[in-house]
């Protein structure tokens, strides 16, 4: 079973801005999306806070916005992405929000 990592890409809203209620609605959705996907689910992941990006002659560069990451397992690429499609993030329809899907390879020579 491959593992990928799901990056949330856009600007969520702090959850600081958000009355009491509408926090209680974005994480019963996370959940019921938790739930559904159960055990692919390796690692629910982390939001990302304040960015900064270094480009490589040393100067500084714009860091691209994106707000979190999780880990699911499945059999390939198509599996990942059905577990992803009812992902809460994805639910505004806009076009403001994705979610890139990236297969995690095993490191050159560190494979035992």
């Amino acid at each position: 079973m491959a593992q990928f990592m799901i990056v949330y890409k856009g600007d969520a809203t702090d959850m600081s801005e958000m009355t009491q209620e509408e926090m209680q609605t974005v994480m019963a959705k996370w959940a019921e999306w938790m739930q559904g996907v159960g055990s692919a689910l390796t690692d629910i992941g982390a939001p990302f806070g304040p960015s900064s990006s270094i480009v490589d002659d040393g100067s500084a560069g714009t860091a691209v916005s994106l707000t979190g990451y999780s880990i699911v397992e499945a059999d390939s690429m198509d599996g990942a992405r059905a577990l992803a499609n009812s992902h809460p993030f994805l639910s505004e329809g806009k076009g403001d929000y994705a979610i890139d899907l990236y297969e995690m390879m095993p490191v050159p020579g560190m494979d035992g």
